[in-house]
């Protein structure tokens, strides 16, 4: 086996819990999230070969790999992210499945399945070793994968110096699944001309576009009344909820788009008569659309609030942008990494992520951050696998890609 230490690196780190919490006020949002990056992650990144490793208040996990040729000018950065997403996390026990036979895979004794009828990546993976969930957590693929890979590769050009490469940065941070961990990156200090996240999902996804995305906060005050004298008097901050709702498109919902189809996602709604509050995820792939629905939610407010009196407020909150604006003017990142897989062998599959990664926000700070592969399939739940043969194949397009050299 070529990289004999990856599997074992990739089943020591998912059965660590280090799921994040969004009700948190601390960064990293959970303790265990410190205890992996500063007990498991950094003495081993000084295992693998990086050099000057550190640990930063904002979470991230640092170290270098010098360049071991001058003429290779470029700076790479490497990033994955630690935590994982809201699912059980705890007690993860990975099965291994060899030699994938292409049938129904039982998850454990949990009465759960992974079956090709209901999961088509499936048959993919015929004759390849899939690592699976026992039916009773997630994974933890996203983004355990890709620090394995990462780590792996670190390892392997280390012991095989007759690989020439540039500086390598390495970075492994926090809170990706709950959308802040990105926030205080410190962009001067990893100091590179590019970076990838490895953090994608099948073999060969290479992703540079991603949604630009806002928050809607809703808050609707009625006024309550007795109902049997309700007439003309009450205002039913619940009604003013689902009125709402119900001027935005009905189409515009995530069960009903793809693509770059963008939407209005309702997250939660809740309340009494008295008061009711709703959440909102906006997502959009174009900027000027993007833009116009956070606007037609001001208008309906506007339009509401001219009926009823000054009763539904909204609060707007932009998350990140599509990074697209930011890796369209240079695409060397791109083109690089194509290079690379095509000389592997790897048809490059290169769709807009309907979702973020931290290269959302880290582009924007001014270090372009695309994202590849990293195996994962079913990602956040308990019918989570990868394939160990994709996670190889993610360490062989991360060394080709900080060894490429332009011809």
């Amino acid at each position: 086996m070529k990289y004999p230490n990856l599997l074992n690196r990739f089943l020591t780190y998912v059965k660590v819990n280090t799921r994040s919490d969004e009700t948190s006020t601390t960064t990293p949002s959970t303790q265990s999230q410190v205890d992996f990056a500063t007990n498991i992650l950094i003495p081993e990144m000084k295992r693998v070969g990086l050099e000057n490793v550190y640990y930063l208040p904002s979470g991230y996990a640092i170290g270098t790999l010098p360049a071991n040729d001058p003429s290779f000018t470029r700076k790479i950065g490497l990033i994955s992210h630690m935590d994982t997403a809201d699912f059980n996390a705890e007690g993860v026990n990975p099965q291994i499945i060899e030699n994938y036979d292409g049938e129904v895979i039982p998850l454990g004794q949990s009465g759960f399945n992974l079956d090709p009828a209901d999961f088509a990546s499936l048959k993919k993976y015929k004759g390849q070793t899939l690592i699976t969930t026992d039916g009773t957590t997630l994974l933890g693929s996203d983004d355990k994968s890709g620090i394995a890979e990462i780590m792996t590769a670190i390892e392997y050009l280390s012991s095989h110096p007759e690989i020439k490469h540039g500086e390598i940065r390495v970075g492994f941070g926090p809170d990706e699944e709950i959308g802040v961990g990105a926030d205080k990156f410190d962009a001067i200090d990893f100091d590179v001309d590019f970076a990838y996240t490895v953090d994608g999902g099948p073999l060969g996804e290479l992703q540079f576009e991603t949604f630009s995305a806002a928050s809607a906060e809703i808050t609707f005050q009625g006024r309550n009344v007795h109902p049997g004298t309700a007439k003309g008097q009450m205002i039913n901050a619940l009604q003013l909820a689902i009125d709402f709702h119900n001027q935005l498109p009905n189409g515009d919902r995530p069960e009903l788009t793809d693509g770059y189809e963008g939407f209005y996602h309702l997250m939660n709604v809740e309340g009494t008569v008295e008061e009711a509050k709703a959440s909102y995820i906006i997502r959009d792939f174009d900027t000027v659309t993007f833009e116009k629905r956070k606007e037609f939610m001001r208008s309906i407010t506007n339009k509401m609030n001219e009926k009823h009196g000054e009763r539904v407020h909204l609060k707007l909150k932009d998350q990140y942008y599509n990074m697209r604006q930011v890796i369209e003017k240079d695409m060397t990142p791109i083109n690089i990494a194509k290079a690379v897989m095509n000389k592997l062998g790897i048809k490059p599959i290169i769709e807009p992520i309907r979702g973020g990664t931290d290269g959302s926000k880290i582009s924007f700070m001014g270090i372009p951050t695309p994202n590849i592969f990293a195996g994962g399939e079913n990602m956040h739940g308990r019918f989570e696998y990868v394939s160990l043969q994709t996670m190889e194949r993610a360490v062989d397009t991360i060394i080709g890609i900080v060894s490429y050299k332009d011809e």
